[in-house]
């Protein structure tokens, strides 16, 4: 079948981090850098939410975005409690 290009990944690259996809930092490397000369504050809800986007890659696509809103919804629970306090 000929046609127009369709987006989408590049043929022969895995969309879950294969050849020339860079995969993401541990949380813990996450937690280890330096920000501004501090040490960055582990905060165990945001390992957990960046450990399941991580996670995420080898799963179905609908399962991904379960995922990812699952640490969407953890990450701004997180921040709004950092903005009460």
């Amino acid at each position: 079948m000929t046609g127009p290009p369709r987006p989408g990944p590049t043929q022969g690259v895995s969309p879950t981090g294969g050849l020339g996809m860079p995969r993401p930092a541990s949380p813990a490397a996450l937690a280890a850098e330096k920000a501004g000369g501090e040490t960055a504050v582990p905060n165990p809800a945001v390992d957990a939410a960046v450990q399941a986007m991580v996670n995420a890659a080898g799963l179905p696509l609908a399962d991904q975005i379960a995922q990812y809103e699952a640490a969407y919804e953890t990450l701004r629970e997180t921040l709004a409690s950092i903005d009460q306090s």
